[in-house]
């Protein structure tokens, strides 16, 4: 147990095998009369554990977001910063973290009432940015993000007490059927895959480019997919989904040539502001987990 003495309600890399149990917190904690999402929104996303809005940003907006995204990109590729990860055995650049700092872009993106308030209304809280990044996913060299909660990673190395956040994924280029879009599995939230195995020391350092621990079995997977199926949802650039931090998600690699660029934010209840991490005896960098607990709306 840690030095502060606090329940572990979601376990995970403490044996050699998996096991899934019910999850233990709401999914929806705000009212259809807190912000823009109407009941039957607020509905879809207890039971599937996303929400998709296909075209949700016009092309003005975009033409802002892609320009950032490809100054940042070019940036990047002669940086060696911690925030910059790259492909793995390629020296082309996956993702770069913590945008809303370095980006005024993008933290306008991030604490806009369109993003924002979705999110506040999903958590029924303030909330502020745990993780931000922007993911490239090249065409011909981008790999895949296997299958994953992120909540397990946000709560065994970042110390998330509990499954109050949501993400929010802007795509900046189209996701077709080929170029490796995201697949979700609809109310996989509603459990926990307690992962098998440790957490090597600075295990963030290899997991962002390729990740080992923190992944559900094989088994656990086909027990997931029998009861929730597969979806994929695709459209233009400019679509949004808001997905809960507990749902299943992965994608397969790009061997298109078509790009698959993202800008990603992860919002947490300003009332689950992690303390210690529940696997390994440090945190993650503040990169890959804010210590800034600032709501955005003041910002």
């Amino acid at each position: 147990m840690n030095a502060i003495q606090e329940q572990d309600f979601y376990p995970s890399r403490y044996s050699t095998e998996d096991a899934i149990s019910e999850r233990k917190d709401p999914v929806v904690y705000g009212k259809a009369e807190d912000g823009p999402l109407s009941r039957d929104e607020l509905d879809s996303y207890e039971r599937d554990g996303f929400l998709f809005y296909p075209g949700f940003f016009g092309e003005e907006d975009l033409r802002a977001f892609k320009a950032e995204l490809d100054r940042m990109c070019e940036e990047g590729r002669h940086s060696d910063a911690d925030e910059v990860i790259r492909e793995p055995g390629s020296d082309i650049v996956r993702s770069i973290f913590a945008v809303h700092e370095s980006s005024k872009v993008f933290r306008a993106l991030a604490s806009s009432p369109r993003i924002a308030g979705r999110a506040q209304q999903l958590l029924g809280d303030d909330v502020y940015v745990h993780q931000s990044r922007i993911n490239y996913k090249p065409g011909f060299k981008g790999k895949e993000f296997y299958w994953h909660s992120d909540f397990e990673t946000w709560h065994v190395e970042d110390g998330v007490p509990r499954m109050r956040m949501v993400s929010c994924a802007i795509w900046l280029t189209e996701n077709n059927d080929v170029n490796g879009p995201v697949m979700f599995m609809p109310g996989s939230h509603k459990w926990f895959v307690h992962c098998s195995g440790g957490t090597p020391e600075d295990h963030y350092r290899q997991s962002l480019r390729k990740q080992e621990f923190g992944v559900p079995s094989n088994r656990s997977m086909a027990w997931l997919e029998e009861r929730c199926g597969i979806v994929q949802p695709t459209g233009p650039a400019g679509s949004v989904v808001f997905f809960e931090c507990n749902t299943m998600h992965g994608s397969n690699g790009n061997i298109t040539p078509y790009p698959r660029s993202n800008a990603f934010f992860v919002f947490n209840s300003v009332r689950n502001a992690p303390r210690h991490a529940f696997g390994p005896k440090e945190l993650r960098p503040h990169m890959l987990g804010s210590r800034d607990f600032t709501p955005v709306s003041q910002w």
